[in-house]
């Protein structure tokens, strides 16, 4: 089979294109509505559900955490939550003590894979069910999570579109071994090479947790000195929004606002810098947290009452841009 070669530039019908498909998840999704008939009839009466949370600093684990306690007591279960603040030791420390209680389900949300993936097995192995949220391990029963396939490839039409389908991008790649961040950067870099004026800078950066804002910010802030000419670069990707934060307000300190900053998660302080037409926020991904969680603790009722599950469930993500944000944020309730 010949494999065709990339066009090598990108016209208006090419950009009117990508701006039309970066715009349809918009378009084709709706929100999660109001619970079914048959998510109302589940029930965790007498059930113990372990919920282990990697942290809960950021507004999409905050969220996925909080509405897992929630259902979990409106199901009529006894939520074991337990957040281990950032910390892999601490969060191995506390998966250890959840399986050593047995509960009847445990719930793990996020984390890197090569940290949590021996205990999750030993929870397996202890005959535990485990499931997760945007966790891509085999050991998950069902990962409960948003399109990040989807999210990736509409993240980076967006952006391509609207740097014009050229120009230097700059990259945090960070969190690789986080399963959702590792789909968007291969997204990113499985659109990028099929427009060769798009060049990924390298090194790439590295976001950091904790003080992601202000690492970001230094880190942008030295990157625009070593690249003072406007057009030398013409966007900033990341695969959540805090570090979005941190590079949005570098590059508006620096008086360098032809720069667009992209990212996923869809926070509410970062969904208003994408509002505000004179920042440098490009688009935003907005997931649905608290849904994410109740879906997953509905999910988790389904598997006790004997129902079988599919290996994912997907909750719908909007992309938020300049043109829409205000649409997205309203249907998000949020703005």
């Amino acid at each position: 089979m010949t494999q065709e070669k990339p066009a090598q530039g990108v016209g208006r019908r090419d950009l009117l294109k990508l701006s039309a498909v970066a715009g349809a998840a918009l378009a084709g999704a709706s929100l999660i509505g109001s619970r079914t008939a048959a998510a109302e009839e589940l029930s965790l009466k007498g059930k113990r559900i372990a919920i282990s949370a990697t942290g809960t600093d950021h507004f999409f684990d905050l969220q996925a955490y909080n509405a897992q306690i929630e259902e979990v007591k409106r199901l009529g279960g006894e939520p074991i939550a337990v957040d281990a603040g950032r910390n892999d030791g601490k969060l191995v420390s506390q998966l250890q003590t959840l399986i050593a209680q047995k509960p009847d389900a445990i719930v793990q949300i996020l984390g890197t894979l090569s940290v949590i993936d021996p205990w999750l097995k030993k929870a397996r192995d202890a005959g535990i069910p485990v499931l997760t949220v945007d966790v891509g391990s085999t050991h998950s029963i069902n990962n409960t999570t948003s399109d990040n396939w989807g999210i990736g490839k509409d993240l980076a039409l967006q952006l391509v579109s609207d740097i014009g389908g050229e120009g230097n991008i700059v990259v945090f790649n960070g969190f690789y071994g986080v399963t959702p961040c590792a789909i968007r950067y291969d997204q990113l870099v499985n659109v990028v090479k099929y427009f060769p004026k798009v060049k990924i800078l390298e090194p790439e950066l590295r976001d950091v947790i904790p003080n992601t804002v202000q690492d970001a910010f230094t880190q942008i802030t030295a990157l625009l000195n070593k690249y003072p000419e406007k057009g030398s670069i013409k966007a900033i990707w990341s695969a959540w929004d805090i570090p979005q934060l941190g590079a949005t307000q570098a590059v508006a300190a620096a008086g360098r606002n032809e720069i667009r900053t992209y990212g996923v998660d869809g926070s509410p302080e970062v969904l208003q810098l994408v509002a505000d037409p004179n920042s440098p926020a490009g688009a935003d991904v907005a997931q649905q947290p608290a849904e994410i969680g109740r879906t997953a603790i509905q999910n988790v009722a389904k598997l006790l009452a004997g129902q079988t599950l599919p290996r994912e469930t997907y909750v719908h993500a909007l992309i938020a841009n300049k043109a829409n944000v205000n649409e997205v944020t309203k249907k998000l309730g949020i703005g």
